[in-house]
């Protein structure tokens, strides 16, 4: 079974985005697909109104969601809807959360994963500062939930910085993860690729890293290079900017020939804090 990963270069206009969104995951579904990955912001880049179209999508007056099911639906497939602004289920008023989603072909809600690490950063690029936090709360759950193309772990952009989440998601049982992301220019020619085959080859899963990749609002530029990574490391599909729809094939035989060869999981080591002290030398 086919997973696809989508590329985006999305802009303020949230209907003309679903609208492209739409267009893409109609080329994934006719391609083959059972799962597809959206960006993280695909209905939206550049808006600084978060909290509204997140309180808008709570009380089911939003346009965002009810797509979402709809579309689902009609192509039969599986959606990782990259990000989008939701209030803490049940609380409607509160501050939203960077939310991505996982929808089942029947356009049903499976899973919610909110975002952990939050983008609070200063970046040589003409935008200059971000504060990711002055829009949004931390999460503070992992995800892993069960697909037809097996189980995936859910995670966000910045997260690729911070691998122990990338564990906790292998140690749940994660075989594929997704990294929905709007990478800047700067970040992502640094550190972009190295992140997202890092992530793959210590998990051993198959990593699917969407992207944002052209020039959106703000003004704010970012990198592209959508990616799917096998669990060797090895990019197996990339694009480097503007639209496109990247797919790939589980090889469940591989990935569990390579995680018979070297079994990461039962070799890891946990410290106790007396072990992280400095070593005490005498003379």
């Amino acid at each position: 079974m086919k997973a696809a990963v989508v590329q985006m270069v999305s802009q303020d206009d949230v209907m003309a985005n679903l609208q492209r969104a739409g267009v893409l995951l109609e080329q994934a579904a006719a391609a083959g697909a059972r799962l597809a990955v959206l960006p993280e912001n695909f209905a939206a880049m550049g808006r600084r109104d978060a909290a509204a179209i997140g309180l808008a999508e709570a009380r089911g007056e939003g346009p965002i969601l009810p797509w979402l099911k709809r579309t689902a639906r009609a192509l039969k497939l599986w959606i990782v809807a990259g990000t989008l602004p939701l209030p803490p289920l049940g609380q409607p008023d509160a501050k939203a959360h960077a939310c991505s989603l996982l929808i089942d072909e029947h356009g049903e809600v499976v899973a919610r994963y909110d975002k952990l690490h939050l983008f609070d950063v200063d970046v040589a690029d003409n935008r200059g500062r971000y504060r990711e936090s002055d829009d949004y709360a931390h999460g503070s759950q992992v995800v892993v939930a069960d697909t037809p193309l097996g189980k995936v772990g859910l995670s966000v952009c910045y997260d690729l910085r911070f691998p122990e989440l990338y564990s906790a998601l292998r140690a749940a049982g994660a075989e594929l993860i997704t990294a929905p992301a709007a990478f800047t220019a700067v970040t992502g020619a640094a550190h972009w690729e190295v992140l997202i085959r890092a992530r793959a080859i210590e998990t051993q899963c198959y990593l699917l890293a969407a992207a944002q990749g052209g020039i959106h609002p703000g003004p704010r530029e970012t990198h592209g290079q959508a990616a799917i990574v096998d669990p060797w490391g090895r990019i197996i599909a990339q694009q480097a900017r503007g639209e496109a729809v990247l797919l790939a094939e589980r090889d469940i035989d591989q990935q569990a020939s390579i995680r018979a060869r070297m079994p990461v999981i039962t070799h890891r080591r946990f410290f106790s804090q007396d072990a992280l002290r400095p070593a005490h030398t005498s003379e």
